[in-house]
This record gives structure tokens, sequence and C-alpha cells, in this order.
């Protein structure tokens, strides 16, 4: 009998769960195009949790059949949308727990017309690990996620080894997992979980170029006004090894 897939065992989450409240551009981009652009999911206990048996046809909720995206933590759209925008070819699926962010990344996908974005108001690394086929994505977005600098903290931490684990079962064989982040304990942490994972190849050897298309955010040039540097890391998925 095959062995049963790695699940992602989490008792602690990855984000704060911001106010809810949203300005007035914000509602009406809520109230337009949340049925067009947001899946809905079954819940578990928590507001963004999942339920276990929650699946998606993600070719019935984009129309066709095309190569999966999914962006872990996309804010108010400012990578996601002309990201998205600029590969038409494939389909966008991006999680935020932030309701008004969502909003504001509806706005965006109506004003600049990036009709392959879905989006998710749920945990994305739950929503990775329960809503997509083994081998079915892609590419995997995760650009600044919250680095939870204390100690006591890490465990909050999005990237490390399980994560990693349910990363290699759902991208495609020579999928890759792109990363950002401008904190520089972050990015030694990503090294140190990932270049040791038997099914990732980090495809640089070490730091990556920036990616070209992907935007400087407002959060990304606070930071570089501040004097971080910014660390980008590409990986790719490899194929198992045959018995």
């Amino acid at each position: 009998m095959d062995p049963l897939p790695p699940r992602l065992h989490r008792d602690v989450v990855s984000f704060v769960r911001r106010s809810t409240r949203m300005n007035e551009s914000q509602v009406r981009s809520w109230t337009r195009h949340h049925d067009e652009f947001v899946v809905t999911v079954p819940r578990a206990e928590l507001s963004t949790s999942i339920a276990a048996d929650a699946r998606v046809d993600w070719a019935s909720e984009f129309g066709r059949s095309a190569p999966l995206i999914v962006e872990i933590g996309s804010g108010g759209g400012d990578s996601l949308v002309p990201m998205a925008a600029g590969r038409p070819g494939s389909d966008v699926v991006a999680f935020e727990v932030f309701e008004p962010a969502v909003a504001s990344a509806l706005g965006r996908i109506a004003r600049d017309g990036a009709t392959n974005v879905r989006l998710v108001v749920a945990d994305g690394a739950q929503g990775l690990a329960t809503l997509f086929d083994d081998g079915a994505v892609s590419e995997l977005w995760t650009f600044f996620a919250d680095p939870w600098h204390k100690k006591r903290h890490h465990k909050r931490r999005l990237v490390g080894r399980d994560f990693a684990d349910v990363v290699v079962n759902k991208l495609a064989p020579g999928g890759l997992w792109r990363l950002a982040t401008d904190w520089e304990d972050y990015a030694l942490w990503m090294r140190e979980h990932l270049d040791g994972a038997p099914l990732l190849e980090n495809i640089h050897g070490g730091w990556a170029p920036r990616l070209a298309e992907r935007p400087v955010t407002k959060y990304e040039a606070k930071g570089l006004a501040a004097g971080r540097t910014v660390y980008d890391l590409t990986y790719r998925r490899r194929d198992a090894p045959q018995d």
C-alpha cells in the first residue's frame, strides 16, 4: 500500500487576523466583485480554517484547464494582480485572511482585467494542503511572510520543514517555489530549512536574483527605505527517485 501523503499539522497559524472593518471603496469592491473572484470553502472550527473534506474543482472555477499558481499572503494584491496579469496562460489562486486587503485586491483585479485570479479568505498553508491535488501546482509564491522575530514565536513561521513537505507534495515535478523576505534572520532560516529538503533544489545554489516580474510594493519599499536587504529564493521540485 502506498504511504499516505504528508499533511500539515499546525496548532498555530502564521498570521494575525486583523480588523475586518473596510473603508467605503473596499466595501464597494467587495460587493461588486466578491461573487466573481472569491471562492468560498467549507470552514472548520476557526473562521480562517478549512474543513478537512473541502474540495475545489479549479478547472470549473476558472472555466478552463491551465497551469495553477498559488500565492499565500496576497495582501492587497500589489504584486498578485500585475504578476497574474503578466501570466494570462496560467490561473492564480491567492490566499489572504485579511478581508479589507482582499477587497482592495478585488478592486485591482477589476481595474486591471486580471480575470485569471481567484481569492480564498482562509489560511493559505492549510488551503494548499487541502484544496489542491498532489502535483497540481506549477508555482508557489510566498513573498514577505510575517517573520515572527521573537524566538518563542518561531513556531508560527510559515516556512519550515513540515510546510516544505506539503509544498513538495503539491508542486508538479519541475514546479517552482518562489520566496522573498526583507529580514535576514528569516532568510537564513529559510535556507536552513529548505536547502536540505530531499526533493527541493535551490536552483541558484544560494540567493536568487530578484524576480523581474515582481513589482516593488509599498511594503517592500518601506523596508528598503529602512536599509533592509531583500532576499529572494527559488526552489525547484525534483523528480522523486525511482524504486
